[in-house]
């Protein structure tokens, strides 16, 4: 049993800041289950992102700190220039070298939530233009977690969303969906509960 009942890991790349603030918005007030974001960015965007999420939730928004523990009702950003990695009950920086030209990369964080979480790993795939998290969100449900993609059309940029459900095709139906940007923090929730 992991030591995190439950993490949501949403990946965003061109027109994510939109999308996040969007999805932060709408998760109900309740809503406990830790958030961790993985948007590209440049390097010297450093605590400007949090900033403009903090605006819109009343969780707590933070940037993550190595070896900083996983804690109900936060939203934890991937630091600009660090993948996010997934350690059971915290998170672990890492300046390996990029993949698919990213770091933070989204594939890298959802591999290493679904590898320690399993079933308690929701993956989020937003707007993108290119496809980093495919292979991360395909990983997230193989390890028995779920996933959620936005639709293509509610989509800045369709890139990132049509490449996850291309990875996903052939996975079991009932472990990943795909939703209308306004509808993502909504099924969030239900996966929450759900999982």
């Amino acid at each position: 049993m992991p030591a995190v009942p439950l993490l949501v890991v949403v990946g965003a790349s061109w027109g994510g800041l939109h999308a996040v603030s969007t999805i932060l918005a709408g998760l109900p007030r309740d809503f406990s289950a830790p958030v961790a974001v993985v948007q590209h960015r440049a390097k010297e965007s450093e605590g400007l992102l949090v900033g403009l999420l903090q605006a819109v939730t009343t969780l707590r928004v933070c940037d993550v700190e190595d070896k900083e523990p996983i804690r109900e009702g936060h939203v934890y950003v991937a630091p600009p220039d660090y993948h996010l990695l997934v350690e059971d009950d915290h998170f672990s920086l890492s300046v390996d070298a990029a993949v698919r030209y990213s770091r933070p990369s989204i594939d890298v964080a959802l591999a290493s939530a679904a590898d320690s979480l399993g079933p308690a790993a929701v993956g989020v795939l937003l707007t993108g233009a290119n496809d980093d998290g495919a292979r991360g969100l395909r990983h997230v449900v193989t390890r028995g977690g779920r996933a959620l993609v936005q639709d293509p059309a509610t989509a800045e940029v369709r890139t990132m969303p049509e490449a996850g459900i291309r990875a996903l095709a052939g996975a079991p139906r009932d472990r990943w969906e795909v939703a209308p940007l306004d509808q993502v923090a909504a099924r969030d929730a239900v996966l929450a509960a759900r999982t």
